[in-house]
């Protein structure tokens, strides 16, 4: 015997664990299956999420199960293992269990794959950064170094420019800065380091530099990358909805599922939220994408409810002879 749920939400990041406040302060029954290993897990800290600014991710997402329990929502550990379709319900497996759903709200966000430089995945999210926005601040005034790898790279250097006057372009893999992108970087008195990048140095400390191909080095304090996100969306396969490509001009930023702004896909009772339907959403724009997936589904509830209320009270009318047709009552005496 399957359990059966108003909604399963599959992540529980700020996304997936938004949608099912919203909906379970609705009255909804949720489940939301959480497989504990969120894109922020490497961060310290959230930034800019107004008053849960400087909190550790784990702090957030702990307070985030506290509220859906608070409403009547349930939040389970566990990895879900294949997605599909029983006619109107949805079936959700979580190892060697089943459960049953009336709608699915995936929040799985992306998987950051980092350019293949040595030393470059062992500081990732400590002071290998992406995101001027998220960690911007902890590293303003330091040696910065931007590796890059495509068309962002020139992006994020005149951003973090801002932020620090030690900014060096580490050209590695990327086209070579020229016409009005050279006159940008000249403008703002960024270097560019040429020679692809063999090694990301660390100490005790945290990072020092990076050493270029023929030995030399450039002392950094950060280093700033723009890693190719890719939806974590295997599990919409067999449903039909397969991940469609980001791209900035003719590179490759990521993929997403396709989806409307309220997170609803071209499937059916399926919606997204977060990253995996905007690989740019930060916490706090991934929340709101949830509460807003999170009030579209039940919405959507509410009018297969009505509908079949609508039906049933038809059906009933159907049966019931009108006054005319009732036999007249019959007197005695």
């Amino acid at each position: 015997m399957k359990d059966t749920y108003d909604v399963v939400v599959v992540g529980g990041g700020a996304a997936g664990l938004s949608g099912a406040v919203a909906l379970a302060r609705s009255r909804r029954s949720v489940l939301v299956i959480d497989a504990g290993d969120p894109r922020n897990a490497p961060a310290g800290h959230v930034h800019n999420f107004l008053t849960r600014d400087g909190t550790p991710p784990a702090e957030i997402y702990a307070a985030g199960r506290g509220e859906v329990a608070r409403y009547g929502g349930r939040v389970e550990t566990g990895r879900v293992t294949a997605l599909g379709q029983d006619g109107e319900r949805f079936l959700v497996r979580i190892g060697s269990r089943a459960v049953a759903a009336r709608r699915l709200l995936v929040a799985t966000g992306v998987r950051d794959e980092l350019p293949d430089v040595p030393g470059l995945a062992a500081r990732w999210g400590i002071d290998v950064l992406h995101c001027a926005y998220c960690h911007g601040w902890e590293v303003a005034g330091q040696r910065i170094g931007i590796l890059a790898t495509g068309p962002m790279a020139i992006h994020q250097a005149l951003l973090f420019r801002q932020l620090s006057g030690h900014v060096t372009l580490l050209q590695h893999t990327g086209p070579a800065p020229v016409g009005e992108e050279r006159e940008q970087l000249d403008a703002r008195g960024i270097a560019v380091a040429e020679g692809q990048v063999e090694q990301i140095e660390a100490d005790a400390r945290g990072l020092t530099g990076a050493r270029l191909a023929g030995g030399h080095r450039v002392a950094l304090d950060a280093v700033i990358v723009a890693p190719h996100m890719t939806a974590r969306a295997e599990l919409l396969a067999p449903l039909g909805l397969t991940p469609a490509e980001v791209r900035i001009g003719e590179h490759v930023a990521g993929s997403r599922i396709e989806a409307d702004r309220t997170g609803a896909t071209a499937v059916a009772g399926v919606w997204v939220a977060g990253n995996i339907a905007d690989i740019q959403a930060q916490v706090v724009t991934a929340a709101a994408a949830g509460l807003t997936a999170g009030a579209a589904i039940n919405f959507d509830l509410v009018l297969e409810e009505t509908r079949k209320a609508s039906g049933r009270r038809l059906e009933r009318l159907a049966f019931e002879p009108s006054r005319g047709d009732r036999p007249a009552a019959q007197h005695q005496g």
